[in-house]
């Protein structure tokens, strides 16, 4: 049976994911704040709980950074929509747009397994989900924009299914040390700065 393709384009969904996208990175920013009329001999201490959050603003944010960069990468890939590729998509920006739930969560609880474990498994099903939308690519279709080649495919597969990994092994990793846990997260980035990753990521 052939595919329902949606009359709505690349391009309006791309826009919209954006819209989502900058909303979520701006609620992040919102939980960095001190209490009004705080005096000014407790503004020592209101900072120093601002600055614990800043290491899970710092890293929601790359985390997002890198879903967005991942986002275009694929969605330029992309030719037509269909309703499974439109419901996964809207699954990605519903986990994104829930993001600063489970920031806030491990930036006031970031020493407990499950605080840790949730913001893990958000992060994995994001990435996970984006690993899906990029092997459906895999098959040529309609789907797949003209010129696209099989190898352009494998190589965002690669990066998105290796976040994924990533982020999914966090969760188990959590429940015998938070800590360890958040420091595997940043993992990510660091593999995503090897050339070898980069190149693949191009």
């Amino acid at each position: 049976m052939a595919r329902e393709m949606y009359a709505i384009d690349v391009d309006r969904l791309l826009a919209f994911a954006d819209a989502v996208i900058a909303i979520a990175i701006t609620l992040l920013a919102l939980e960095l704040h001190v209490p009004d009329g705080l005096p000014a001999a407790e503004l020592g201490h209101a900072l120093h709980e601002v600055l614990a959050k800043v290491d899970a603003y710092l890293l929601t944010f790359v985390v997002i950074g890198l879903l967005w960069l991942a986002h275009h990468r694929l969605f330029g890939m992309v030719a037509t929509l269909d309703r499974t590729m439109v419901r996964l998509e809207l699954g990605l920006l519903a986990v994104i747009a829930a993001l600063p739930f489970p920031t806030r969560l491990i930036s006031e609880y970031g020493q407990t397994s499950a605080a840790t474990a949730v913001y893990a498994g958000t992060l994995a099903t994001a990435s996970s989900l984006m690993t899906v939308m990029c092997l459906r690519l895999l098959t040529p279709g309609p789907l797949r924009a003209p010129g696209v080649t099989q190898q352009q495919v494998k190589r965002t597969v690669f990066v998105s299914a290796t976040l994924a990994a990533v982020f999914a092994t966090s969760v188990p990793l959590a429940f015998a040390s938070p800590t360890l846990a958040k420091y595997w997260l940043w993992l990510a980035f660091l593999v995503r700065a090897l050339p070898r990753f980069r190149r693949a990521a191009m």
